[in-house]
């Protein structure tokens, strides 16, 4: 069974099975199972990343021993500190590392602090504000926003979306917010 492992929030994770493959019984890592806890293992070593936070996006996906990263950062050591971190799991034998460094800007930098204002010091959002890492990702790519994470309703979605299309010198933004836990 192939997993996909959604990294949101620092704490929460989706695993959807997106494609039914025949099991081998020789799989020395326990199957299913094994899978299961390469991928518990994965997304607790990535939320564990020292320089992870609310303007990176962090996603993986696990098939077998295989793992693959993905997602957005704004620092290279970031990707490459994922990879090293993933790599010393128990089972897997391969990572396939493409997290995505986004480029250098101080427009870019400017932009993120302007919709992490907009977003978090709404009221609405004092809930999410508090936490380790924000549940509400902030990806910015030259003067394109994405909003990545899970929110608690369609209305915190849609709050969020527009507070992020408030910004002003903003290109796009798309809202990849996931209502509900």
């Amino acid at each position: 069974m192939k997993h996909v492992g959604i990294l949101v929030c620092g704490l929460a994770l989706a695993c959807l099975p997106v494609a039914a493959q025949k099991h081998n019984s020789a799989d020395r890592f326990g199957g299913t199972q094994g899978q299961d806890r390469i991928t518990r293992e994965v997304r607790h070593e990535l939320v564990m990343l020292p320089y992870y936070g609310v303007f990176d996006n962090l996603a993986f996906t696990v098939n077998g021993g295989n793992v693959t990263l993905l997602g957005q950062v704004t620092r290279p050591t970031l990707k490459s500190d994922a990879d090293n971190v993933v790599k010393r799991i128990e089972g897997v034998t391969h990572v396939d590392n493409k997290i995505e460094v986004l480029p250098l800007s101080d427009m870019d930098w400017q932009t993120r602090r302007a919709e992490f204002r907009a977003i978090y010091s709404d009221p609405s959002f004092t809930k999410y504000a508090y936490q380790a890492i924000p549940p509400i990702h902030i990806i910015v790519d030259n003067g394109h926003v994405t909003l990545v994470g899970i929110v608690d309703s369609d209305a915190d979605k849609n709050l969020a979306g527009i507070r992020a299309n408030q910004v002003p010198g903003v290109f796009s933004v798309t809202n990849n917010l996931v209502a509900g836990k």
